[in-house]
């Protein structure tokens, strides 16, 4: 087996219009994961539908309905190959009705590629996808300021933009003397794989200089350790084999571990990855594991399995930092949608919002505001409806993330800051 280059997840983000979609699409072609003729296929098409620029853009535009109105409407996942790095790239939709689509991808992200138009500079949800990027973890983040042939490969232009979104940046937390602004055309190709001569202004890297460059994400081993269920099957002559991916600590033959909401202890007797068996799983892995004392009826889905010695999180309440991503009219008290985290899906009443805050700066605007409505963020005290899993985002960030989910669109996503623990006895 060739050993596998090291794995991250790339959210793409931005306004609408910014080009993300030609980025990405462009991208695949300087990797050699799209081939020409493929590109030029969809040139043609595009140029027949009066949409000559959009042939990148298409290669992530595989829907048919995206096309005819020429925006990204779900996420497209999408792999290529840098020198050091294989990507899945989560193409965030930057349309406002499809904003609820970006959350699912970015909360799984380990670094985001922000782009935006140099004539147009920095746009509401240019701000709106760098808060939520904070809030979400990603601490790794690349800018490209695109479209520098619509501005004439103008450096003033370049370093208007440039001031704009570091004020930004600094405001929400990331520094924006540790990141890349990348002057670029998705279009022409300039600086995506190799530097441009329209930019000679220009000394810095390349947009795949900076993908390589990124610092792998740390593999979370010192923390306790949690594997979300995914399945659980029953195999003659082995008996009960929970699957999941292990998300933090380390997973050992012999160990002691414990399921929670389940409340049900038992002992790993074996571990397998693709088929071989495994002293030890590490995060990332997604495992199949037989335990001694658990039964197939005993776990399901959206249990989580922990170190017996520090069992997983049940929470009675929960404080939260939401952002509500889109709602058709107001969020209250009372409200009970369902809240994906990890592999549960669990219906979670908002029993008091607590904080309204400003978007762009985290600042409390309001004391207790009777509701909230799209494009709001807040701190809220939330109550599970059924015994749930969750971290502190602090202590096991991966267990600490959740989308709200209702009436089939993302409404808001959040991350926990504190738990009043369940009893379980």
């Amino acid at each position: 087996m060739a050993v596998e280059k090291p794995h991250m997840n790339l959210a793409v983000i931005g306004h609408i219009d910014h080009g993300k979609s030609t980025t990405v699409g462009r991208l695949l072609f300087e990797t050699g994961t799209v081939p020409p003729h493929i590109i030029e296929s969809f040139r043609k098409e595009a140029e027949s539908k009066g949409k000559g620029s959009f042939e990148f853009a298409w290669v992530m535009d595989s829907l048919k309905e995206e096309r005819e109105r020429g925006i990204t409407i779900d996420i497209a996942h999408k792999r290529f190959d840098t020198d050091k790095y294989y990507f899945t790239v989560v193409d965030c939709p930057g349309h406002r009705d499809f904003v609820k689509n970006m959350i699912t991808g970015a909360s799984q992200a380990d670094a985001a590629l922000l782009v935006v138009a140099a004539p147009d500079g920095v746009m509401e949800q240019t701000k709106e996808h760098v808060f939520l990027s904070r809030t979400l973890g990603i601490n790794q983040l690349i800018i490209g300021i695109n479209k520098m042939d619509a501005a004439k490969y103008d450096e003033k232009r370049y370093n208007e933009v440039k001031e704009q979104l570091s004020q930004l940046l600094k405001v929400v937390g990331y520094k924006p003397d540790d990141i890349s602004f990348i002057p670029m055309s998705a279009f022409v190709g300039d600086n995506v794989a190799k530097p441009s001569e329209n930019t000679p202004w220009y000394k810095g890297p390349t947009v795949l200089d900076a993908l390589n460059a990124l610092s792998e994400p740390e593999k979370p081993t010192n923390l306790p350790m949690r594997l979300p269920i995914q399945d659980v099957y029953t195999i003659s002559g082995i008996g009960t084999v929970p699957v999941g991916r292990v998300e933090t600590g380390v997973m050992k033959k012999g160990m002691k571990v414990s399921f929670m909401p389940a409340n049900k202890e038992g002992e790993v007797k074996s571990i397998e990855m693709h088929h071989e068996e495994i002293p030890q799983a590490l995060p990332g892995d997604n495992v199949g594991f037989n335990v001694r004392g658990i039964g197939k009826g005993d776990i399901r889905r959206g249990d989580v399995c922990g170190a017996a010695d520090v069992p997983p999180t049940v929470a009675e309440e929960f404080i939260a930092q939401v952002v509500v991503l889109h709602h058709p009219s107001a969020l209250t008290v009372g409200y009970t949608p369902v809240f994906h985290c990890h592999t549960a899906q669990i219906a979670c009443s908002f029993v008091e919002l607590m904080k309204k805050l400003d978007p762009r700066t985290g600042q409390v605007k309001e004391e207790n505001p009777t509701f909230l409505k799209t494009g709001d963020a807040a701190i809220v005290k939330v109550r599970p409806t059924q015994p749930m899993v969750i971290e502190k985002v602090k202590e096991i960030p991966q267990l600490g993330r959740f989308a709200v989910r209702d009436m089939g669109s993302t409404i808001a996503a959040g991350v926990c800051m504190d738990i009043t623990p369940k009893q379980m006895r």
